[in-house]
Order: structure tokens, then sequence, then C-alpha cells
């Protein structure tokens, strides 16, 4: 009995730490880091450019 669910924590901890590096590795994080938060030095030149533009 144990050791079934030892295997489920063991599974459940492989499955968790998958699931971080495909986050990591996931194409959808254009910031270039691996927050995802955008604060990384990610600059939009095209919305500094429409607000330049927007202001003159």
């Amino acid at each position: 009995m144990e050791n079934i669910i030892i295997g489920i924590i063991f599974l459940s901890a492989v499955a968790y730490l998958g699931n971080i590096v495909l986050k990591n590795f996931s194409l959808k994080n254009k910031a270039g880091c691996s927050k995802g938060c955008g604060s990384c030095g990610a600059i939009d030149f095209d919305k500094i450019a429409a607000e330049m533009e927007s202001k003159n």
C-alpha cells in the first residue's frame, strides 16, 4: 500500500517538474525570460513609435 502512495507522490512530482520545464521553453513567452511578466527589458518599438506619433 505504501508503495502505491510513494509512486503517486513520485509521479505527481515528475509531472509538476515537467510542467515547469514546459513553461520555461514555451513559445508563448515573448518577454525573453522565464517569468513572463514582461519587465525583463522586452521593448516594444512599435508601441513606442505609435505613442510618439500620436503626441505630435
